[in-house]
């Protein structure tokens, strides 16, 4: 009989995976699912990012083995980027790492970090990939609870002495996923001072940074003086570019832990398909300003969503970045009692906020990840409903 391994008990199926399903099979049966699960972009990069790829394409050099490094051209572009974007100066060579995607890189940290029974530090609710990485490096999660009342931001002073001791990394995630929440710099300083006095490394995900509203402009954890003595950045371009197809992201930063990822990653994949990394190439070094457009399409679908929210009555608070409305269930109904009934009813999918983590019982997240008339539809559909 096939035996697997024990570490799988701790790893159910990939929640947006086992989602797909649900929603295949009401398809199946002829409803019209407006599905408002899922962060990924339905709008397309800039024809000029398309074009670098496809020209790569047609390059025999494209179809060899690619660097386990990535191209020395795009590890120079996101060096680049960070200095326009944030400025803050990486040296390309040793504190920029290529990604296929920046999911996968988050999964292997553990793999860098994390001995059996260690602990990582990781955000309640937040992106389930932290918690499911160190699972299966067999180390240990606590969990720092998100609370609306905190502004979504984690309590340092709260994790008990014994979790910090055995403590080797804390995940952070601003703009935040699930609940849209932003962090000053001040979060980031107090974070780094955290970090000095516990041994621990700082993971901040910033996959975010450019999708943003009513003026905001999200920072970088790096642009903070200490920064890089104690952790790693990543970022992706899935989000900001429009290419969440294309998987190529990066992590940036410290140099020990970008030394040590790499030797994992060169030990279980290879690099970026080649002409993907040229597109990645282009979108850096290009013409930035279609973002501005792109925001605000997105601002505009948000506030059609926060408009139909405050219609139904459901409380909500506006985000300023983020592809993703953070919604308070209604009263009477668990956040997956509530996304079913809607999905049941309506023909809309929206995500249980505990699909996130224990503290997202109560929320929901909707993805603005689809048209602002199919939006205002869904609203419409979920205001309809029989639950008041």
């Amino acid at each position: 009989m096939i035996r697997i391994a024990k570490r799988m008990d701790n790893i159910p199926p990939y929640i947006f995976a086992a989602v797909s399903k649900k929603i295949a099979v009401k398809r199946a049966e002829g409803m019209d699912v407006i599905n408002l699960g899922i962060g990924s972009p339905d709008l397309t990069p800039p024809q000029f990012i398309v074009d670098a790829l496809k020209g790569a394409a047609d390059e025999a050099i494209s179809h060899r083995y690619p660097s386990y490094f990535g191209l020395p051209e795009l590890r120079q572009a996101v060096a680049d980027w960070y200095a326009g974007r944030f400025d803050v100066t990486l040296d390309p060579a040793r504190e920029v790492l290529p990604l296929i995607g920046s999911k996968e890189g988050i999964a292997h940290m553990a793999q860098v970090l994390i001995d059996p029974g260690d602990v990582a530090l990781v955000p309640d609710p937040g992106y389930p990939t932290y918690s499911k990485g160190t699972l299966l490096a067999n180390g240990e999660v606590y969990y720092m609870p998100l609370q609306k009342e905190n502004g979504f931001m984690p309590d340092l002073d709260a994790i008990p002495e014994d979790v910090r001791r055995r403590a080797r990394c804390i995940w952070v995630n601003y703009p935040n996923n699930p609940t849209g929440a932003i962090a000053p710099l001040s979060f980031f300083e107090e974070l780094i001072v955290f970090a000095q006095e516990n041994d621990i490394a700082v993971m901040a995900d910033n996959p975010y940074s450019d999708v943003t509203y009513d003026g905001y402009v999200a920072p970088s954890f790096l642009q903070v003086e200490g920064a890089r003595e104690v952790g790693v950045e990543f970022h992706s371009l899935s989000k900001t570019y429009n290419m969440a197809g294309w998987r190529v992201g990066m992590v940036v930063g410290n140099e020990t832990i970008i030394e040590a990822l790499t030797r994992v990653k060169s030990n279980v994949d290879t690099g970026i398909f080649r002409p993907v990394q040229i597109g990645a190439i282009a979108a850096l070094t290009g013409d930035q300003s279609w973002l501005v457009e792109r925001n605000a399409t997105y601002q505009e679908r948000r506030d059609v969503v926060m408009a139909g929210l405050e219609a139904a009555g459901i409380s909500a608070t506006s985000p300023k970045a983020t592809l993703y409305v953070w919604p308070e269930t209604p009263a009477g109904y668990t956040s997956e009692e509530f996304s079913m009934k809607v999905l049941n009813e309506a023909g809309v999918w929206i995500t249980p906020g505990n699909a996130f983590g224990p503290s997202g019982e109560g929320f929901l997240r909707i993805s603005l990840c689809t048209t602002a008339d199919r939006l205002r539809e869904a609203m419409e559909r979920i205001n309809n409903l029989d639950w008041k």
